[in-house]
């Protein structure tokens, strides 16, 4: 099949699978003569397995763990774990600090008069943040809790 074709099995989009080939992802795609590609049903199952765990938010790194523990027959599901695990608490650190940033949004919209008075306490907040004054400043956010 050619790749129009393996996007539509896989889910997965023409550029989504040069892209996965590019970085080693997914291994090179078999070439015709005149250089197009062709794939088969392995490759539609890969990229389905890519999608999902894509779906449940592995990084690439971790889908290439879990591709090479898919291929090994002899693997322990003890590493399979240990990559899932090590993903769910990654999960719950972005969760807590999702968390944070809600509470600390809350808070600031809480003391927001919201009328045409140009005093705001939210704009204030994050004008701190631009400035580096902010106490605590969540680096993967951007915002500061209180």
């Amino acid at each position: 099949m050619n790749i129009g074709e393996l996007s539509k099995a896989s889910g997965v989009s023409s550029k989504m699978i040069r892209y996965y080939e590019q970085i080693g992802l997914t291994r090179p795609a078999l070439r015709t003569v005149s250089s197009y590609r062709v794939y088969g049903d392995k490759d539609v199952h890969t990229l389905q397995f890519v999608r999902r765990a894509r779906d449940l938010g592995f990084s690439v790194k971790q889908i290439k763990e879990l591709l090479a523990l898919w291929g090994d027959r002899s693997r322990n599901s003890a590493d399979v774990k240990a990559v899932a695990l090590e993903h769910i608490a990654e999960l719950e650190s972005k969760i807590a600090a999702i968390e944070e940033m809600t509470k600390t949004l809350k808070h600031l919209a809480s003391h927001c008069h919201g009328d045409d008075r140009p005093e705001c306490p939210i704009i204030e907040e994050i004008a701190k943040v631009a400035d580096g004054k902010s106490p605590r400043v969540n680096a993967r956010f951007g915002l500061s809790a209180l």
